[in-house]
């Protein structure tokens, strides 16, 4: 059943969430990684029951890589139980066959092998911008912001170009002992495309509202970042960034 105040999708059934998500398993130091199961399953909670059909998408299809996977966690554990989502998660597609009109939210998973790859993802970049383009949401937590480096919109500017954005920051990449691993900070990135940064506390849970995209700080704002995706998707967000 959907939620009631659920928004309808092509041909009114339910609209529809797709959840993006790394498909490296292994960082360079060998360090085991993929996408962050508390993003992923918190996300499709959030999604699920705002009354969204929900999809997922990997860099290179098939059985996507997880890390931290917490079994004594609920969310993850509905999650992974969930009939429909063990069988999405049993062979994702690539983005190369989707089309960004059939979604009115984008939200990209993290983990840290997403510096690894999803940057790299030109179908996943240019069906990003058909989301946005087409009017719907984007929304990224932690590392999943890297899969917005390169989405170029149609005017020939960065997506993140001139917006608050929220990523895992310099400081908790250190926090972690991973600032040597990674191959690059990604604050730092998303800084040279023009994003304006907006970091709060380490590992405090921080997101950011700024027009039609929502981004979020690390796995604590998985969950915050979901709800104001969904908020925004229906119109009743209070946008974050302040007046210029």
């Amino acid at each position: 059943m959907t939620a009631p105040d659920a928004l309808a999708g092509p041909g009114g059934g339910p609209a529809r969430a797709l959840i993006a998500m790394t498909s490296q398993h292994t960082m360079p130091n060998g360090r085991e990684t993929g996408v962050y199961a508390s993003e992923l399953a918190d996300a499709w909670q959030v999604f699920s029951d705002a009354g969204f059909e929900v999809d997922v998408v990997s860099v290179r299809g098939g059985v996507p890589p997880m890390e931290a996977v917490n079994p004594e966690d609920g969310t993850q554990r509905a999650f992974l139980a969930d009939p429909v989502m063990s069988a999405k998660m049993a062979d994702t597609p690539t983005a190369a066959g989707l089309r960004g009109a059939d979604y009115r939210m984008l939200f990209v998973a993290g983990g840290h092998g997403a510096v690894c790859d999803l940057p790299d993802d030109e179908d996943l970049a240019r069906l990003t911008r058909e989301v946005y383009e087409t009017g719907g949401v984007v929304a990224a937590v932690c590392h999943g912001p890297a899969a917005l480096l390169d989405v170029v919109l149609a005017d020939g500017t960065h997506l993140v170009a001139g917006r608050r954005v929220a990523a895992f920051t310099n400081d908790e990449e250190r926090a972690v002992g991973m600032a040597s691993v990674v191959p690059f900070f990604l604050a730092d990135e998303l800084a040279r495309r023009g994003a304006v940064r907006d970091e709060a506390p380490p590992f405090m849970p921080h997101v950011v509202i700024d027009e039609r995209l929502v981004t979020g700080q690390n796995p604590p704002s998985a969950t915050l970042v979901a709800r104001a995706a969904v908020q925004v998707a229906r119109g009743t967000a209070t946008v974050s960034r302040p007046a210029a």
